[in-house]
């Protein structure tokens, strides 16, 4: 599995056309500036303290060392990136540079009749036991990956595939790959390598690189995994050929995201990535300490003052994380399959607005992500978002109209059904907008939590996170205004002026009017036709049960039976009910009987609650174009499986990490979908299901575009594509918040950089202190 698709699925469970034209617009030179660059607190190395101890916290230890292998983690890529060799590294503007540490240089020698790039080796370069890196661990680690051999257990092959033969160079420094096919992102390949005790066997590769690696080649070794206490221990490795390593020891600590800050307050960690309320108190409780007690803001006494005191330690660095967050439209079935609705939905949204909601209260630099395929700052960035448009609500609406959809629809389908894959209730448009409004902002129950105790939550109950921006009921708006606005404006004189009257008390009213103004009218037609008073009373019965059905009886109509003549049977049919007047979709959108009501689903659980506002948002803007949201709150455990995966959502709000190499990583994201023998279909990780073989063409062209320039405009190419077929919306680069204690050097927000984890450590403390944590004095003692 590569480095793009073990962190794909961390962000995914967190809590994709010809115009040539438009290709490659704004790309300006080598991808421009970085939309942020790393704020680690820089320091010069001769600064930086030697040893100490710094304990890093991590979600969780991980459940391999094989960053190939399907269940590989964020955390075994920190812990090979530490310990392993990495060919090429990421700069500020994530883009590949070749490591001084493995490399002295390594290029393309060869492009006809096949390519061939050769490796010159660091002479120095050494694994722990001694041994020189060379080509039989590029061999071995080839063969474990190439996809021939089955009884790899490998989560991908893509580059490894390519690869005809590797052999030894002029000398045992040199490694020559000689490639199948031609390859543009071989810089990709061998970063981390593993030794060929790892990958020379099966047994080796699928088991014995899960739990622990006996030989390493990086500035740390892997130490001691605990998992009672949930660390594992990176120790200076003693044998590194490279700039010193300024730490004895990185401590990774397993520390959940939603107790980092009681895990910074009780100095269990020196540095942790938190989310934004996380970082809010840590700012917050800076800011009282410079406030006099009884100073307007100042810092709160007693329960939780501790907690606050301890957060002053620390500082947050920011940055923008190598990850952008995008409006994913399911284009399988329903309303979405069709490109126009799509990009009327596209067309509907304000991008940049979204982008301030969460980048700027936390003084991050706003800017629409303009690619699907890179971000600003590597070398394939390009703006390409003109492929579809810019917000334009009068565009928007053309197009749902072109595709059919229109206001005061009239509206045939059952209740309980609606226009997209979910069956559920169709929206309506409310009669007092503002009453829609405050609908839309209501703060719906998480699913599966208690709500306030006057209802259960939780799937099944009725109250489990599902809320329809555009209809309003019970749980969302004025109950008497919908009501008189759906199609029972006979009910407006019963509910009258009472405010306290509910829809049932109002409709119980309403049929007791109507049964009195039946009998009278029984009554006075027995009267003029000379009917006895044992006729009107049989007549009197059979009107009042059918008051059921509101109505007032009238004459006949034309082609209707006559009414009965005077000493008819009592028996006699009474007169049918007057036809109800059509459900209409309001100021909402509808077509061939059914509102344009999409399924939006959210994660619900703890540091979402910014994907939630923007999804809020969201819902928002298509509101005024006449598209109706359904805003399901999911747990983040099912967020992803149950959901994104599975294809059992409309619109859905996550994110992709960038790549520095788009054409490899990029293309099971946006690979147009495959039926298989079931009938099922073959997404890859295209997870909107939406694709063209064109798209797929330029992807097969760039991969095999030794051109690196050339190579570069064919997936600009691509992303305009991408962009107009409206099945992936990019918003904005993901912020990255790293609380650190202010004496760190050299780490916290890398944004798209790779960590030199050499350089990490302690600045240098006045008079002579010993540098790091607590643990790490005691241990310099």
């Amino acid at each position: 599995m590569s480095q793009r698709r073990r962190r794909s699925l961390a962000l995914l469970t967190s809590g994709v056309l010809a115009l040539p034209l438009l290709a490659g617009c704004g790309a300006g030179e080598e991808g421009g500036p970085a939309a942020a660059g790393p704020d680690i607190g820089a320091t010069a190395r001769a600064l930086v303290a030697d040893g100490g101890v710094l304990r890093w916290a991590v979600d969780g230890l991980p459940e391999t060392l094989n960053v190939f292998q399907a269940d590989a983690d964020a955390t075994t890529a920190r812990i090979a990136g530490a310990v392993l060799p990495q060919l090429f590294t990421l700069d500020d503007k994530g883009r590949p540079t070749a490591n001084p540490d493995f490399l002295e240089k390594a290029r393309i020698v060869e492009r006809e009749p096949k390519q061939v790039v050769l490796y010159k080796l660091n002479q120095q370069a050494v694994w722990s036991d001694g041994r020189e890196i060379g080509a039989p661990d590029f061999v071995a680690q080839w063969r474990a990956l190439s996809g021939k051999d089955s009884a790899y257990w490998t989560a991908r092959n893509a580059g490894y595939e390519r690869i005809e033969k590797i052999e030894r160079g002029r000398n045992d420094l040199e490694v020559r790959v000689t490639f199948a096919k031609p390859y543009t992102d071989w810089r990709s390949l061998f970063s981390p390598l593993y030794p060929k005790q790892v990958t020379g066997t099966p047994d080796a590769f699928n088991e014995g690189s899960r739990g622990a690696l006996k030989v390493t080649a990086g500035p740390f070794n892997l130490g001691a995994i605990d998992k009672k206490t949930g660390t594992a221990a990176l120790t200076r490795n003693a044998r590194w050929w490279g700039r010193p390593t300024k730490l004895d020891s990185l401590v990774l600590t397993a520390v959940p995201r939603a107790e980092r800050a009681k895990a910074l307050a009780a100095d269990t960690v020196d540095l942790a990535e938190v989310d934004r309320a996380s970082a809010d108190r840590i700012t917050q409780a800076r800011r009282d300490a410079t406030r006099s007690p009884g100073e307007a803001g100042a810092p709160a006494q007693g329960a939780g003052a501790a907690e606050s005191e301890a957060l002053r330690a620390f500082t947050v660095r920011r940055s923008l994380e190598p990850a952008y967050t995008q409006l994913a439209l399911n284009g399988a079935s329903g309303p979405l399959a069709d490109e126009r609705v799509r990009r009327a939905v596209a067309r509907a949204i304000d991008r940049r607005e979204l982008a301030e909601i969460v980048l700027k209260p936390l003084g991050l630099p706003v800017r629409p992500v303009g690619s699907h395929l890179a971000l600003a700052g590597q070398r394939a960035y390009a703006d390409n978002s003109d492929a579809l448009g810019g917000q334009d609500t009068k565009a928007a609406q053309a197009l749902l109209a072109d595709a059919g959809w229109r206001r005061n629809g009239v509206i045939t389908q059952p209740a309980g059904s609606n226009a997209g894959p979910e069956a559920e209730t169709p929206p309506e448009e409310p009669a007092d907008p503002q009453a829609g409004q405050q609908g839309e902002q209501q703060t719906e129950q998480q699913a599966g939590q208690p709500g306030d105790g006057s209802a259960p939550a939780g799937p099944g109950t009725g109250n489990d996170g599902l809320y329809i921006v555009g209809e309003e009921d019970e749980r969302n708006g004025d109950v008497r205004a919908a009501a008189l606005e759906r199609g029972l404006p006979r009910l407006r004189p019963a509910l009258g002026t009472d405010s306290r009257m509910s829809l049932p008390q109002a409709a119980a009213a309403f049929a007791q009017q109507q049964k009195e103004a039946l009998l009278a009218q029984a009554a006075a037609l027995a009267a003029s036709a000379g009917r006895t008073t044992t006729a009107t009373t049989t007549t009197t019965a059979a009107t009042a049960d059918d008051a059921k059905a509101p109505g007032p009886v009238g004459p006949p109509g034309p082609g209707e039976a006559p009414a009965a003549s005077p000493g008819a049977s009592a028996s006699a049919s009474p007169a049918p009910a007057p036809a109800q007047p059509a459900r209409t979709s309001g100021n909402m959108l509808a077509k061939d009987g059914k509102a344009l009501s999409l399924r939006f689903v959210l994660p619900s659980g703890p540091g979402s609650e910014s994907l939630r506002t923007v999804g809020e948002r969201i819902a928002q803007m298509l509101r005024k174009v006449g598209v109706a949201t359904e805003l399901t709150k999911v747990a983040d455990e099912s967020f992803f499986k149950d959901h994104i995966a599975s294809g059992q959502y409309d619109l859905a709000l996550y994110s992709w990490p960038a790549s520095a190499y788009p054409a490899t990583d990029a293309r099971p994201i946006f690979a147009k979908p495959e039926p298989a023998a079931d009938g099922s279909l073959l997404v890859e990780q295209n997870y909107t299901r939406v694709g063209t073989d064109h798209i797929d063409q330029l992807f097969d062209q760039a991969v095999a575009e030794l051109d690196e320039e050339a190579s570069r405009e064919l997936m600009r190419k691509a992303d305009a594509r991408i962009w107009a077929a409206a099945g992936s919306i990019p918003l904005y680069q993901r912020p990255e918040l790293v609380a650190v204690k202010p004496g760190v050097a050299n780490a916290g927000a890398f944004g798209l950089g790779t960590p030199r984890f050499q350089d990490i450590g302690w600045k240098k403390a006045p008079q002579g202190r010993e540098p790091g944590s607590k643990d790490g004095k005691e241990k310099n003692k």
